[in-house]
């Protein structure tokens, strides 16, 4: 069995990938630029991708391929209509997740609302010496307990986050989707949670359906200027339009780990923030917390092995 593995540079280099069990040639590629993937992956049985993208065309040139094993939750990287038409199996990478990303959206909310980057970066720049006191308040502090956290996504990492609220004595509100609002009382119309909270975070796909789902009108409806909070998916929030809502003061603050181009281009809206006290802008690591990137290791092991004794598993096409 072949298998080559395009971006063995997506997964931490002290993550260990274990041994395959079975007779096998494994192929690591650390990068793979667009132009390159239909010729690696052409005499392949397994192709393992994180975020380089398997179009129809490369598809197509790859006759031998059987699997494609992401590593990572995500497939959207992969033409799954193209697989299916071949009989290819697509698995994924599940709830691997489940503490770093909860533990990292709590770290920027610590962050953000009591201005911990602006008080340390005040400090270095001799502030402290400055005031001539034993503490000085340049910056808002405030509690979270008591405040209400507006969640948008209920899945593992939503409802992680939510206990982790409720651990902190704060008021989680989960989020109806967009435009229902009878979704039960579980839910919260979707506007009043925008109304609402105090902090709100982002932990749902991003679709169709929820491009630039926090868009002008929304953070006009924002009433307690909350904090915005995106360890998700880039294209949930209009950049540009947070950019504005924190420049006027719709918003406190936002911490953000994705954006819509990653890395960020010369003419990103996140550039005009660069000196903001409170943004923050973390490289797309919410998820990779050295156990969580292990476990990530160990589950796409098992996919494949899986696959080769013929019972596969996370199967999201076959």
């Amino acid at each position: 069995m072949k298998i080559v593995f395009l971006d063995r540079s997506t997964i931490s280099a002290q993550t260990t990938l274990r041994a395959l069990p079975f007779p096998h040639e494994l192929i690591l590629h650390a990068e793979t630029a667009e132009e390159d993937v239909a010729a690696r992956i052409a005499g392949a049985d397994v192709v393992i991708t994180n975020k380089v993208k398997l179009g129809a065309r490369q598809i197509a040139g790859a006759p031998n391929l059987r699997l494609v094993a992401v590593a990572a939750t995500g497939t959207d990287v992969v033409d799954l209509k193209a697989c299916a038409e071949r009989g290819i199996v697509v698995s994924n990478v599940r709830n691997y997740a489940v503490h770093t990303v909860p533990e990292h959206t709590f770290a920027l909310i610590f962050a953000l609302r009591r201005s911990l980057v602006a008080y340390h970066d005040a400090v270095r720049r001799g502030r402290w010496q400055e005031s001539g006191a034993f503490c000085f308040f340049d910056y808002p502090i405030r509690d979270l307990h008591g405040s209400v956290l507006g969640i948008i996504g209920d899945g593992v990492l939503g409802q992680s986050v939510a206990k982790m609220a409720s651990a902190l004595g704060m008021k989680p509100l989960f989020a109806a989707h967009k435009g229902r609002d009878n979704m039960g009382s579980l839910y919260t119309p979707f506007d009043e949670v925008l109304r609402r909270s105090d902090i709100i975070t982002l932990h749902c796909p991003l679709v169709a359906q929820t491009g630039n789902l926090i868009d002008t009108a929304e953070f006009a409806k924002m009433e307690r200027r909350p904090l915005l909070i995106n360890t998700a998916r880039g294209g949930l929030v209009n950049e540009a339009a947070l950019v504005q809502a924190l420049q006027s003061g719709q918003v406190a603050g936002a911490g953000f780990d994705v954006a819509t181009q990653e890395p960020p281009g010369a003419d990103h809206p996140f550039h005009q923030l660069k000196d903001a006290p409170n943004f923050i802008l973390t490289p797309h690591v919410a998820w990779a917390s050295d156990e969580a990137v292990q476990g990530l290791a160990d589950q796409l092991i098992d996919n494949i092995c899986a696959f080769a004794q013929g019972t596969p598993t996370n199967v999201v096409l076959g």
